[in-house]
């Protein structure tokens, strides 16, 4: 399981022009569901995320998580996170989950972020979405657990 991550000021989901889901300031997070991935997983990946301190402390450094700021969470499912890039000019897809595993796993993590985060915004999985951000920093950061 992958979640890029990104420190914003503030982001935003659409689908056909309508706003889903949008945060001001927080973490808007792309996750990619592979096979093997589990519960088990997506809960160890959402400790990561809210625990990860990328937010500014009163000297300037990074020393605060989203938990710590009560920051908003976006999650956006993207597919094409699990991709296979090491070879080739075409990504590969297949350690991608498919549809029904990775909507499921999806749904879980969004329950479980929405019971340890105060603000919680989701897209549309499977959607065509236009995804909008101002990255604070920039700040991003690919999270993986196996």
């Amino acid at each position: 399981m992958k979640a890029l991550i990104q420190r914003v000021t503030q982001a935003r989901v659409e689908v056909a022009g309508k706003t889903l889901g949008a945060i001001n300031s927080g973490i808007l997070l792309l996750l990619g569901v592979e096979k093997a991935d589990t519960p088990a997983q997506a809960d160890k990946l959402l400790h990561r995320v809210i625990n990860y301190r990328i937010f500014a402390d009163s000297e300037g450094k990074m020393n605060r998580s989203l938990l710590d700021t009560g920051g908003g969470l976006l999650v956006v499912s993207q597919f094409t996170l699990a991709a296979d890039t090491a070879k080739g000019m075409r990504p590969s897809f297949s350690s991608a989950a498919p549809p029904e595993q990775g909507r499921a796993l999806y749904e879980y993590f969004v329950a479980q972020a929405r019971h340890k985060v105060s603000e919680v915004a989701t897209g549309e999985f499977g959607a065509d979405m236009q995804v909008s951000l101002i990255n604070a920093g920039p700040v991003t950061f690919l999270l993986e657990v196996g």
